[in-house]
């Protein structure tokens, strides 16, 4: 067995980092790997990483470096925990009609990176999880980046713990009936902070 080895200290990149061979830099630098890796800002596991940074923006928290593998997404300044999911009617590939809108829900069991060891208790991480649906659905014209082509839904955990404490996802439809608030970019901390007082 090797020693215990503490998490990695993460310092945000700037971009302009070379790769390296023999102690010589390369002519590829981390702006490259980015844009070769994260230009589909349409492919689900991109939109889903740009949602977050979305929602953390809108939150006054997109600084550092994102956690992948914290139990949930973000927190608020005071403190409150936010799940963001994302899903969208486009898609990169070729279809036949519009994705199905569907987000998810599952009751997990949190992993702890400082530890490196899983809770006992499967359940819902954050106190509220905001759904980022990218509404637009003219293939033309679709761009993640434009705040207007979003819509976003609030909704405190405790809602779905107590309406569907089992269930594993949760469509538009059904989401909607469990009376989300609605808002726009600029209002999602706002809603939040609302939320978990009430």
């Amino acid at each position: 067995m090797g020693p215990d080895l503490p998490a990695l200290e993460v310092t945000p990149k700037q971009g302009e980092e070379s790769f390296s061979q023999s102690g010589s830099p390369l002519s590829t630098s981390v702006r490259d790997f980015w844009r070769w890796s994260s230009s589909d800002l349409m492919s689900n596991a991109t939109r889903g990483i740009l949602a977050e940074y979305i929602v953390a923006c809108d939150l006054g928290v997109a600084t550092g470096v994102r956690a992948e593998w914290d139990a949930f997404d973000l927190t608020t300044r005071s403190g409150i925990k936010v799940e963001v999911k994302s899903s969208a009617y486009l898609q990169t590939w070729y279809q036949r009609t519009y994705s199905a809108i569907n987000f998810s829900i599952a009751p997990t069991l949190a992993w702890d990176p400082q530890t490196a060891e899983y809770a006992t208790e499967k359940k819902r991480q954050g106190d509220v999880y905001v759904f980022c649906l990218l509404h637009h659905k003219d293939q033309a014209s679709v761009d993640p980046l434009d705040m207007d082509q979003w819509t976003f839904y609030v909704l405190a955990t405790r809602v779905l713990d107590i309406e569907m404490p089992k269930q594993q996802k949760l469509s538009l439809s059904r989401l909607l009936k469990l009376a989300p608030v609605q808002v726009s970019y600029g209002e999602i901390d706002t809603a939040i902070t609302s939320l978990i007082k009430n």
